[in-house]
């Protein structure tokens, strides 16, 4: 299916949000496997956010990175798992065309073993959090 341009989208009322899951351990601490995006699609990205993008050699899969600077042709992006790897330092810069979005919100869904009181309780006070930019997290991965 074709995708439609911004413009487009604002003038048919398409939302500018959408929805995410984490696959994989490439931005742990800040996301787990099975958490839950909300996305702000066509949002401003600064050095620091925490964006959605398509994989710059396999454009059908998306990708969850930090931001970590403005480069000459687009973005250098890292996950905060420096041992996970499939970043920039794999891919190189990644063009604005290809960054689809900022994380805003995540959702860590209940885990089947949550079944105490204690354990509910917990789970509901941390299920639901915004993701902020992280400026110091872009300089220590910067340095890299």
């Amino acid at each position: 299916m074709p995708e439609l341009s911004q413009e487009t989208e604002r003038e048919r009322g398409v939302p500018p949000f959408g929805l995410a899951e984490v696959t994989g351990p490439s931005m742990v601490p800040t996301l787990y496997h099975g958490d839950r995006l909300l996305v702000r699609y066509g949002a401003r990205i600064r050095a620091g956010d925490v964006v959605v993008l398509r994989h710059p050699f396999q454009q059908d899969l998306l990708v969850v990175k930090r931001v970590a600077e403005r480069r000459e042709g687009g973005w250098w992006v890292l996950g905060d798992n420096a041992y996970a790897g499939g970043d920039s330092t794999d891919y190189g810069v990644v063009p604005d065309e290809l960054i689809l979005g900022r994380v805003r919100f995540r959702y860590r869904p209940r885990r089947p073993d949550q079944r105490s009181p204690l354990a509910l309780v917990r789970w509901a006070l941390s299920a639901a959090r915004p993701v902020f930019s992280d400026r110091s997290a872009s300089r220590r991965l910067r340095a890299r």
